[in-house]
C-alpha cells in the first residue's frame, strides 16, 4: 500500500478573501492548491531577498566601520581573501 505524496493543510480565511482566492484560481485556470504553492514560493523568495538585503546592510556597515571601501565585487573578493 502506498502513502500520500502530499499533506493536507487546512486554513481559515475571511469569506471575501476566500472568494478572491477562488476567483483568482479560476481565472488562472489553476487549482487552489497550485495557486497556494505558487503564492508560498513567491513569499519564500521574497523573504529570502529581504534577509539577503538585511545581511548586505550589516556587512556594509561592518566593512565601513573597519575602514574598508567596497565599490565592486572585486573589492569584496579582495577583502575576503586578505
Amino acid at each position: 500500500m502506498s502513502g500520500r505524496t502530499t499533506k493536507i493543510l487546512g486554513v481559515s480565511l475571511p469569506p471575501q478573501l476566500y472568494r478572491e482566492f477562488e476567483q483568482t484560481a479560476q481565472r488562472l485556470q489553476k487549482t487552489k492548491s497550485e495557486l497556494f504553492r505558487e503564492a508560498w514560493e513567491s513569499y519564500r523568495l521574497y523573504r529570502e531577498e529581504q534577509e539577503f538585503g538585511r545581511l548586505q546592510r550589516v556587512a556594509q556597515r561592518q566593512a565601513r566601520d573597519r575602514g574598508y571601501v567596497i565599490e565592486s565585487e572585486e573589492d569584496v573578493d579582495r577583502i575576503l581573501h586578505e
